[in-house]
């Protein structure tokens, strides 16, 4: 049985009996007026954080998610997008469609606003979308291709690049680990499916992303997740897993590189008004700029006295210069 058959076979229990603690996100449920969400549903949270960013979907977006779980963030997408078939749910499990299929029935119940044709589900695998090329404005998967090894992990990437329009955005929340993981644990099929050993290193992580083509990156929140350790695991040290939050956009790659942001920032507290570096960044008197880390290393190497830059905070909203 391949790893991806282990995948299926979790998920599938997953569905016909909920399991909470099979992935737990600290991230605190979404609260909005009229909004409520079954407790099925969030029994089924089966993410390591969130993809629901109110401000990714202005307009009337199109919306992709990939591996519906039991359907609560597509109920959040919904409450935004508030059109037929406005969001589109792709997974491979029977099960899991059939889940959130009832599951979104008590939603209807408990949300007077919600129509379930606000959502459609299909059956799909992520590393051949049923969905046409730049046909969707926001794409989001969470706490999915962490399961996938390198080679599905660039097809299931490239494959929602493919779907995005030019600008469209790729949200997605995994776990990373900055430290090596074993052989053993990297082929642990279960480990793997649980969301565990397929974790890779931040910097990574964001490779990949780039290497598809996605021209601007933003990390929008990075918590502790797990600790895999020997008494538990088939490791030999402690290891520190934690979630990321990240946004990939579909903007065209510039000629000297991404824009990572990773939530560096730069204060100009100079005796003028403000600073322009003459490469676009103009900073004014004592105020913060988010910068990309691109844009931070170049103002480093101005060796200023009257500059100040920040190391990652890893946490990054917007409002940005690049």
């Amino acid at each position: 049985m391949s790893y991806l058959e282990t995948t299926k076979n979790v998920y599938k229990e997953a569905a016909l009996t909920p399991d909470v603690g099979l992935c737990c996100t600290t991230t605190p449920l979404w609260q909005f007026p009229g909004l409520s969400i079954p407790l099925k549903m969030q029994e089924m949270n089966y993410g390591c954080g969130s993809t629901v960013h109110p401000r990714d979907l202005v307009g009337n977006p199109k919306i992709l998610y990939v591996g519906v779980g039991g359907g609560m963030e597509l109920l959040q997408f919904s409450y935004f997008s508030r059109q037929k078939e406005g969001v589109i749910g792709v997974d491979v499990v029977d099960e899991m469609l059939a889940a959130c299929t009832a599951n979104f029935e008590e939603a209807k119940k408990e949300n007077t606003w919600f129509d379930p044709e606000f959502v459609r589900l299909e059956k799909g695998d992520a590393l051949d979308l049923p969905v046409a090329n730049a046909s969707v404005d926001v794409a989001a998967q969470n706490c999915l291709f962490n399961i996938f090894k390198t080679e599905e992990l660039q097809r299931a990437l490239e494959e929602m690049y493919r779907v995005l329009k030019p600008h469209g955005r790729l949200v997605m929340s995994d776990p990373i680990c900055e430290q090596p993981l074993n052989e053993t644990l990297r082929n642990d099929e279960r480990l793997r499916a649980l969301c565990l050993s397929g974790s890779l290193p931040l910097a990574t992580y964001l490779e990949m992303l780039t290497k598809v083509g996605f021209g601007t990156i933003e990390v929008r929140a990075r918590r502790p997740y797990r600790i895999l350790d020997p008494a538990h695991y088939p490791t030999t040290e402690t290891l520190y897993v934690e979630s990321v939050e990240v946004c990939a956009i579909k903007d065209p790659m510039p000629e000297d590189g991404p824009c990572i942001f990773t939530g560096k920032h730069a204060i100009y507290f100079g005796s003028e008004d403000f600073f322009d570096d003459k490469k676009g960044h103009v900073l004014l008197q004592n105020q913060p700029l988010a910068v990309c880390d691109k844009t931070a290393n170049a103002l480093a190497q101005l060796q200023r006295d009257d500059l100040y830059l920040s190391t990652a905070t890893f946490h990054y909203d917007g409002g940005g210069c690049c």
